[in-house]
Formats: structure tokens, sequence, C-alpha cells
């Protein structure tokens, strides 16, 4: 009828062929969990001592990389560490077991094990250009050892907890109460209207970069995802949104986070920031984003599913 107000479907279909144009860090790779000989301790524990085998190691949240230098870095694979550290079959690679071990209780690792001769480094420096299977490993490696590192302790209990079926499960020395790895799950959501998107600026940002990004929280308990958006969409800026799609999703190692990213449609434009948590946020057009240098600000770094979500709409 003439004068009505379009359909939601019509309104919203501009949001709704956006998919996501390639991988995102940490994710793919050829990496087998092999779940099932998690149980198995006798192929485990000989497993373990196989000279094939190889081990992420990884000391103070850092791991083991060689061609930083030439910037095509890669994971090094070591051999066994002699080092009295439990190890966490990640599974196999090209049928080759694969291990992560922690020596961070070694205050200098190179000069008491027998390691690769390069450096310890952050693999946030490094996220978007790892190889796929590196990235996969390493990111498995550090979410493991983090969880195993926080959950010394029976959290019914408070027994000590010992790593059983390849330390996939903490389970209390006292109690016998199993506890399982950790995984917390965030929204990470792009939100547009028409030809402008909105982006807000964390307290937790360098002031200096300006730097402008999707918002971002974690779910809560008895929550949906998009039901998760949109909480999280107005609580940070006060903008009501729907038509809340999927885009893809990364896990993020530092330390143990899921970021599920979504698009929403903005149903309100006007701001109200939550001071508390955000140090700005706006509505920024196509050109703003192509002349944001002269415009001085930033956008999140190419390897992020931020990113990916602001460059996936901009190529719609």
């Amino acid at each position: 009828m003439q004068g009505c107000p379009p359909s939601p479907a019509m309104r919203f279909s501009d949001m709704d062929h956006i998919t996501s144009s390639r991988p995102n860090p940490y994710t793919g790779g050829s990496l087998d969990r092999a779940a099932h000989k998690r149980e198995d301790t006798a192929w485990i524990t000989a497993a373990l001592n196989h000279p094939a085998s190889r081990f992420a190691v990884f000391w103070q949240g850092k791991t083991l990389v060689n061609g930083l230098e030439a910037k095509t870095p890669q994971a090094i694979l070591a051999a066994l560490p002699d080092v009295c550290a439990p190890a966490i079959f990640l599974g196999l690679q090209h049928g080759v077991p694969i291990f992560a071990i922690d020596v961070s209780a070694i205050e200098n690792p190179h000069e008491a094990l027998t390691l690769p001769d390069a450096p310890f480094t952050d693999m946030r420096q490094i996220t978007g250009i790892l190889p796929s299977d590196d990235a996969t490993i390493l990111a498995t490696a550090r979410a493991m050892l983090h969880w195993h590192a926080k959950t010394k302790f029976c959290s019914v209990c408070g027994g000590a907890n010992v790593p059983v079926r390849g330390g996939y499960v903490l389970q209390c020395s006292q109690c016998s109460t199993d506890h399982f790895p950790r995984t917390d799950p965030a929204v990470i959501m792009l939100v547009a209207k028409q030809d402008k998107i909105l982006l807000g600026q964390s307290l937790k940002f360098p002031i200096e970069r300006n730097l402008f990004s999707t918002l971002a929280g974690f779910v809560e308990p008895g929550e949906n995802l998009e039901d998760a958006v949109k909480r999280e969409v107005f609580e940070e800026v006060g903008v009501r949104v729907a038509n809340v799609r999927y885009h893809s999703s990364q896990p993020w190692p530092f330390p143990a986070s899921l970021m599920l990213g979504y698009y929403a449609t903005a149903l309100t434009e006007e701001i109200t920031l939550e001071t508390t948590e955000m140090r700005s946020a706006r509505w920024f057009t196509r050109a703003d984003i192509a002349n944001r240098a002269a415009l001085g600000f930033s956008l999140p770094r190419h390897d992020s599913i931020a990113r990916r979500l602001i460059n996936d709409w901009l190529d719609q």
C-alpha cells in the first residue's frame, strides 16, 4: 500500500548478504585434535616419549618463532624439552603427535634447556602472517596452557588438580571432580544504518592511536548470542538494533575467548555513551573510512575479526 513503511525484510535486506571474505586468523589448519586418543593413557605416554613427537614450547605466554626478520614467521615445534612440566596433547599434525608445554618456571630457558636458537615471541605481533596450520596449533596451545595455569585447584573442595585425558581434563586429587577447559564467548558486532557504520573507542585503547573499532562484549549466562549483541550495543552506546546476522567466528587465546562476529542494523541513531567503558563513539560514512588518515583516526589491525567485519561491509 502506498505510504506504508517498508517491511522489516525490505528494510534490512542490505545486511543479509554480507558473508565472510576469507577465514579469520587462528582458524582452519590441518590439526586433527584426535580426541579419541586422550582416553588412551598408554598411547599418550608412548607419544610423549616418541622422538618424532613435537612440542609447542611456551615461556611467559610467548612461543618459539623463526623467520621474524623476513616477516615470514613460522612456529618452531621442538623435541621434548628436558623439563619437569606436564605436556598437553593437542592432536595430530599429518600423523605426528603435537603437544604443548610451558617452561615459564625456568628463568633462562635457552640456557637451561636444549632449544632451537629462536626468540620467544608474543603471538599477537604475528597473528595475521602466521601460516594457518601454525596459528591453529599455537592458539590451541596458548589457551590450554593458560587454563592449566589458572585451574590448579578444585573449585568444589580446594584440592589440587591433576591433568588426565591428555591434559584436556583437570581432575581433583581429593574429590575426583572433573574440570574442563573454559572458553568465554564474546560477541563482536558491526552496527550499520544505511550507508554508515557505528564504531567506538574503548577506554582500554591507547589514546594516541585514536583507534575506532566495532563494539564487543561477553555473553552472559542464560543469554543467546543475538540478545547479547542487542544488549551490549545498547549498554555501550544507547543504540537499539535489530536484524542481527552472523558473520564468522575467531578463537582469541588472549587469554581464552571465542569471538562471534555479527552484523546488526541500527533502529536508532542517537548515541548515549557508557563512560565507564567507552571514550567515544561515532557514525562513520564510507568516505570517512577511506579518508581516515586525513581525519586522524585509525581502524583495527587487518588480522582482527573487527577489521574483517568492517572490510566485508565496505566490499558489499
